[in-house]
């Protein structure tokens, strides 16, 4: 049976922007209808991204603090892994974050849907119920934020031998003895990362001459070295060339600086990325255009090619953050509201500087702001300071030397544009940094600021009296 509806403001998907966007609709009075397709609610970052990855990495990061006890006049000789109680924890964290985003969406101010939407034209939607019930949907405003899903390599023999994503890998009671890692983004070095921490044999393969490709050489060198140290074997610039099953185990061949080479593990992860997530939406019906990879176009009033149709979070980009999803997400629902008259004003425009972005491994990276590269494409005058974890107090204190932390600031005026930390809480100490530059705080006020002897975040007055010295002005 076909049941229609009408609604101002309709969010398709329930993730964070989706979220995001039908509180704040609802806060400026539109009657706000969310459709939740996924087979479980809460979106991507607390199901599959960020809360379980981050609950993992916490008892991986707990067991190698033990297994360095030794270090600090401890003993600590019969810890071990039980990799059942580490998905237990995280079953029930996850369980708890899942339930109280279930409360938010059916506490009464929105009308919420279990089902999956797709455009029928640029005002309507069928919604296909998982009761099996239909129904149409006729908006005022719309928000698309279908979100992603993960992206598997089209590499000869891959599919035959089997392989984990970073889906699987969430919801593994299993900890393989070995295991190849396929990519150099976050994903791949926060899973390598954690399965090197817990004691398996990882190797990464990656097919650019650095990890986490648009950071800083530098800083993405900082990092390999680190993980390197810790026992994980790294190739870079290499390509890809098939796979198969040897005597029961996973081979990998590729070719590194033009030397054929393969390697063999228990395990391959794919940990190639995500794309997005649009074509059961079908965009195309609406009107809306989408890139090549199935991302939405979006300007930045978060408008798609369709007015009064939005996108935010993955299914759009372009950047596949929580913090900025959740940011897109309130702003569309904002101008959804000004352009239903609900709100006064010119449309509002996203500023996604300075981005934020964080690596969970160990040690952390972090960079807020500009890099140098971008700077240089943009033919913007900086210069750079830096300082090493192995020379200050508070990290040798806490044997955790590795690593640096990085300012870039204006030629001319000595204002703040970029930071970078590889190094111990770097997810922390980036933050201030990001104040400063989100404020344009100059090197020399920077420095000026008061910091506790002795803690981490006391390094950064070192790079910053370096870069004030240089700028008499």
């Amino acid at each position: 049976m076909s049941v229609t509806y009408s609604t101002d403001f309709l969010v398709i998907g329930g993730g964070s922007a989706g979220y995001a966007a039908a509180r704040t609709a609802a806060e400026h009075g539109l009657d706000v209808m969310i459709v939740e397709g996924g087979a479980e609610v809460g979106g991507l970052c607390i199901l599959r991204g960020c809360m379980p990855s981050k609950t993992l990495i916490e008892s991986a990061n707990r067991f190698a603090t033990l297994r360095r006890a030794s270090e600090f006049g401890l003993r600590a000789e019969s810890v071990r892994v039980v990799p059942q109680e580490i998905q237990e924890r995280k079953r029930r964290l996850i369980k708890e974050f899942a339930d109280y985003r279930s409360t938010q969406l059916e506490d009464g101010r929105f009308t919420f849907v279990r089902g999956r939407a797709s455009f029928l034209n640029s005002d309507t939607v069928c919604v296909h119920r998982l009761d099996g019930s239909v129904d149409h949907v006729h908006y005022k405003s719309a928000l698309i934020a279908s979100g992603s899903f993960v992206h598997r390599l089209d590499l000869p023999g891959l599919a035959a031998i089997g392989t984990l994503t970073s889906d699987e890998v969430l919801d593994s009671d299993h900890m393989p003895e070995s295991i190849v890692v396929l990519g150099g983004g976050p994903v791949a070095l926060e899973m390598a990362h954690y399965y090197n921490a817990l004691g398996a044999k990882v190797t990464i393969i990656q097919r650019s001459p650095q990890v986490l490709k648009g950071t800083d050489p530098d800083v993405a060198q900082a990092l390999m070295d680190a993980l390197r140290h810790a026992g994980i074997t790294l190739y870079t610039d290499t390509i890809l060339q098939k796979a198969d099953m040897v005597d029961g185990r996973k081979r990998i061949h590729f070719t590194h600086c033009g030397t054929q080479k393969f390697v063999e593990a228990e395990e391959v992860l794919e940990a190639m990325g995500r794309r997005p997530h649009s074509d059961t939406v079908n965009p195309s019906a609406a009107g809306v255009l989408t890139k090549s990879n199935g991302a939405v176009t979006i300007d930045r009033t978060m408008q798609t090619s369709v007015e009064g149709i939005y996108a935010a979070g993955d299914v759009c980009g372009p950047f596949e953050i929580v913090h900025v999803a959740i940011q897109q997400g309130e702003i569309a629902a904002r101008n959804a509201a000004r352009r239903l008259g609900h709100l006064s004003g010119t449309a509002e425009q996203i500023e996604y500087h300075p981005l934020l972005f964080v690596v969970f491994t160990e040690p952390q990276l972090a960079v807020a702001g500009w890099t140098e590269q971008e700077a240089l494409d943009n033919k913007v005058g900086v210069i750079t300071a830096s300082y090493p974890f192995a020379d200050h107090g508070k990290s040798i204190v806490m044997g955790e030397t590795e690593g640096f932390v990085k300012l870039l600031a204006h030629a001319d005026t000595g204002v703040l544009m970029g930071a970078a930390v590889v190094g111990p809480h770097a997810s922390d100490l980036i933050h201030e940094a990001a104040l400063a530059i989100k404020m344009q705080v100059t090197a020399r006020q920077f420095a000026a600021s008061p910091h506790y002897h002795p803690t981490l975040s006391e390094i950064w007055t070192y790079p910053a009296e370096e870069l004030a010295e240089k700028i008499k002005n």
